[in-house]
């Protein structure tokens, strides 16, 4: 994939966006690139950048995180050194946009200068073994409502349809119709296939763009 200066992950809930946002960084950091990741999903307090910020601490990428990350306070807020990513045109920012509609909302003030500058990926990830985007007519709803919630289209596409660490390679390659299918729906391309690490090397000689990735840990399997 053609890496633009700000990538942006949107999906539904359990799309598995924020962890593939943390991979994506993580990968433009071993580019060499000066990266820096921001979690604006301040509505799903499942699964949160900010819980693999010693990973990211570790591989030397700054987190930006809501002041309401960690919170039952609903407001969709954005911190304000998010600003300073979308308009510092010398470093790579990786967002994780909000999980739907309301999520994306706070994205919306930003999208002006994004759309100025024209150097940005808004990326669908698309999960077929989730309830609510199990068809491509599903998928695109919600692909619509973001859109329409945050002001930003979308540039591409994500397969990630996954369940887990019990995803098989028949798992993956059961959703390739389905992707494809979506793709001529909305006009997108496929930008990726992500697939847990361990099943890269086979899916790489079936599939395009197979991106490796580690799954990182819901905040109840966190170690204290």
């Amino acid at each position: 994939m053609e890496v633009k200066r700000l990538t942006l992950f949107a999906g539904h809930y359990g799309s598995g966006k924020t962890n593939i946002a943390i991979n994506y960084a993580v990968w433009l950091k071993q580019q060499g690139l000066p990266v820096t990741i921001a979690d604006l999903d301040i509505v799903n307090p499942y699964f949160r950048v900010q819980d693999s910020e010693k990973l990211l601490r570790e591989t030397g990428i700054p987190l930006i995180v809501s002041e309401y990350a960690g919170t039952n306070l609903d407001a969709p807020a954005m911190p304000k050194e998010a600003y300073g990513l979308v308009t510092d045109t010398e470093m790579y920012g990786v967002i994780d946009v909000g999980g739907d509609d309301r999520g994306a909302l706070a994205l919306g003030r930003y999208v002006p200068d994004i759309l100025e500058e024209n150097d940005y990926e808004m990326l669908l990830v698309a999960n077929k073994a989730r309830p609510l985007t199990r068809t491509v007519e599903d998928t695109i709803q919600v692909m619509r409502e973001i859109e329409e919630a945050c002001g930003l289209p979308f540039t591409g596409l994500i397969n990630n349809t996954n369940l887990g660490p019990d995803t098989t390679v028949q798992d993956v390659l059961d959703s390739v119709q389905y992707i494809e299918d979506l793709s001529r729906s909305t006009g997108l391309p496929v930008k990726m296939t992500c697939v847990r690490k361990d099943l890269a090397p086979q899916l790489a000689e079936q599939i395009d763009a197979v991106f490796p990735i580690d799954l990182q840990k819901l905040y109840y399997m966190m170690e204290e």
